[in-house]
């Protein structure tokens, strides 16, 4: 487990609200200097604190109207591999992130399209062919709200 001061905590906290902030604004909104914020933010990248830095895409104004949470229970378990299943949905690009996952399925997909003709597509074309597919189920997203996290 990384470290972390209230500084850092902080830090990470308006980090998760803009993350285009430079140095600079951050410290002054935290009463650091700029290379004080820097060395910070240079110290929370090499441990793993900030994993990655993504852009986060206004998928409506885009023209993907649709997000569908997809649960999947592959069919044969013994017969695919979930290396193949994996490689073969992150190869569509409707499909946003796969999270192998315990319980009722075996998969949860995050799919966006442009409207709900456009979801049944992908869905009859591309995902219900993959290998080793069996049950699917899917909510459609309605609302989503961003929250910040636990710092």
């Amino acid at each position: 487990m990384i470290e972390l001061d209230e500084t850092d905590r902080a830090l990470l906290r308006a980090l998760a609200l803009d993350a285009t902030q430079s140095a600079g604004a951050l410290g002054r909104r935290l009463g650091l200097s700029q290379p004080a914020t820097w060395r910070r933010l240079k110290r929370l990248r090499e441990e793993g604190a900030i994993a990655r830095e993504q852009l986060d895409l206004d998928l409506p104004a885009l023209g993907f109207g649709v997000t569908v949470f997809l649960g999947i229970s592959l069919a044969a378990k013994g017969r695919v591999s979930l290396a193949d299943f994996e490689r073969a949905v992150s190869a569509i690009p409707e499909v946003q992130t796969v999270q192998h996952v315990l319980g009722l399925y075996d998969y949860r997909l995050r799919v966006v399209a442009r409207d709900l003709s456009d979801f049944e597509r992908v869905l009859r074309r591309r995902i219900m062919t993959l290998p080793g597919v069996g049950a699917v189920d899917a909510n459609v997203l309605l609302s989503e709200e961003r929250l910040p996290g636990p710092l």
